[in-house]
């Protein structure tokens, strides 16, 4: 007995946790050179995981489409029932630690003939039982049956946690297609704009070339330019009807996503988000969720390991019932009937072939490649943030950039308009500005919708998004006092 206790003792013990190491190890201390300061030493902006996407994104088109996909989305429909999958299994996991406690009876009459009775006549018997009994429950000497509750529990909270990454992805997702899908909208009305133009060139230099003040090659090259503007609109409606599909998608539900007008359609301002602040890197591992969903895997998975030693140790279980017994029926709730029994009972693996050193063997590499995972999802998720840092400040570089690109640009097309008209050079130099023009415009559009793309993005990477959170600042939560308006 003394030795199995030392046993006991043994296989409680578990080496020392190395989760702290290897977050450690995993992230840096610090973010990027290339990530502006200013983007993570923001003392000014919000949290990201305390902040609530309603607040985060405050325009009531997008917040309704965000709110009728986590209704209706199947993939985060799945994750949920993954949840309550891994909830009952835990159930069931935990219902071993008690002993189950079972009602029986029982009635049976038997013939025993002649031959076999002593004797020598043949004679009919009854028995009557009735009871309540204990159907072998383990005693839990050495924890295996508590480190495999242990795993489940974990494997529990690992599905909600991955449930909360969905959650959060899924409104990154729809926010971003949103964006793509008016971006395409206000591509579409500049080219639009842009065909509605050139049709009053072609038309006017239709007319010039019927008089004789045109050539026709000018005539073909304005032609050429308009057949561009219109196969360029042909490509933009395709993709936009592309996007429009893939928004209903993620809804989960058939949902009218009619093209928003002319005088409409400019993408959303970049400034309608909240100023986030980054913080430091070793946060992220209290605010992602899939961080979290793989420490719970970590944890469920060390647990396995120590269930796997127990197996080695004897297993000890009780079975037991208490009742009446009695020949006859009136008799059988009697004072003389009552009947016990109290069978418990010991094993002891002595030669399994290896098969319980080969579990222990798993259950270690299982272990060893859940740290791996773990490490590697905080290192993605460092590499998520300081791609969004780093984005979002080249992105409004670029975008500066580009809007000062467009006003050179129109100033070109004016003055070769100009040029033109003074009969100073020829229509070709027109056509190329106009060309550049349409170019210019289209890039201009396309680098705002990175940029707001980008600030979605990086709310999703800093933990937002995962839970419904009312509207919680940083200031907020330092002044309980502090009212928002």
């Amino acid at each position: 007995m003394a030795l199995l206790m030392t046993g006991c003792a043994s296989v409680g013990e578990e080496s020392p946790e190395r989760t702290a190491d290897a977050a450690t190890a995993a992230v840096a201390t610090q973010w990027p050179a290339d990530v502006h300061p200013a983007l993570h030493a923001n003392a000014q902006g919000a949290v990201a995981a305390e902040l609530s996407w309603r607040s985060y994104i405050a325009y009531a088109p997008l917040q309704a489409l965000i709110a009728t996909a986590l209704d209706n989305n199947r993939d985060l429909r799945v994750a949920l029932l993954r949840v309550q999958e891994a909830r009952a299994a835990y159930a069931i996991q935990r219902a071993d630690q008690f002993p189950t406690v079972g009602l029986s009876g029982q009635a049976a009459r038997s013939r025993v003939p002649g031959d076999l009775n002593a004797t020598g006549r043949s004679a009919i018997g009854s028995e009557y039982r009735a009871g309540v009994g204990i159907t072998s429950w383990e005693i839990d000497l050495w924890g295996r049956v508590q480190s495999l509750n242990e795993a489940a529990l974990q494997q529990f909270l690992a599905t909600e946690q991955a449930q909360r990454g969905m959650r959060a992805a899924l409104i990154a997702e729809v926010a971003n297609a949103y964006i793509g899908l008016r971006e395409l909208d206000e591509r579409l009305a500049i080219a639009r704009q842009t065909i509605a133009t050139r049709q009053e060139s072609f038309r006017i230099f239709s007319r010039r070339e019927q008089v004789g003040s045109a050539s026709r090659l000018e005539l073909t090259q304005v032609e050429t330019l308009l057949i561009q503007a219109r196969t360029l609109a042909a490509q933009l409606e395709q993709m936009r009807a592309a996007q429009a599909h893939a928004i209903t998608l993620l809804a989960g539900t058939p949902i009218d996503l009619p093209q928003v007008a002319n005088t409409e359609a400019a993408l959303l301002d970049q400034d309608m988000f909240m100023p986030l602040r980054a913080g430091l890197p070793a946060d992220l591992l209290v605010l992602r969720p899939d961080i979290h969903a793989a420490e719970r895997q970590l944890h469920a998975a060390r647990a396995n390991v120590r269930a796997a030693r127990a197996a080695f140790l004897p297993r000890i279980a009780l079975t037991g019932s208490l009742g009446s017994a009695s020949a006859e029926l009136d008799g059988l709730f009697k004072g003389s009937s009552r009947a016990w029994t109290f069978a418990p009972s010991i094993s002891l693996p002595l030669f399994d072939a290896g098969r319980l050193r080969a579990h222990l063997d798993v259950a270690k590499v299982r272990t060893d490649l859940a740290v791996a995972h773990y490490e590697k999802t905080i290192q993605t998720a460092f590499r998520e943030v300081s791609d969004a840092l780093s984005n979002q400040h080249w992105l409004a570089e670029q975008l500066a950039l580009q809007r000062s690109a467009l006003d050179v640009q129109m100033r070109r097309t004016r003055l070769a308009q100009l040029r033109y008209d003074a009969g100073a050079t020829t229509y070709l130099d027109v056509l190329d500005s106009q060309r550049d023009l349409l170019n210019a415009q289209q890039q201009l559009v396309q680098v705002r919708r990175a940029l707001l793309s980008n600030q979605i993005v990086l709310y999703a990477a800093l933990g937002g998004g995962s839970d419904d959170l009312p509207a919680t600042t940083t200031a907020t939560a330092a002044n309980p006092n502090h009212t928002t308006h």
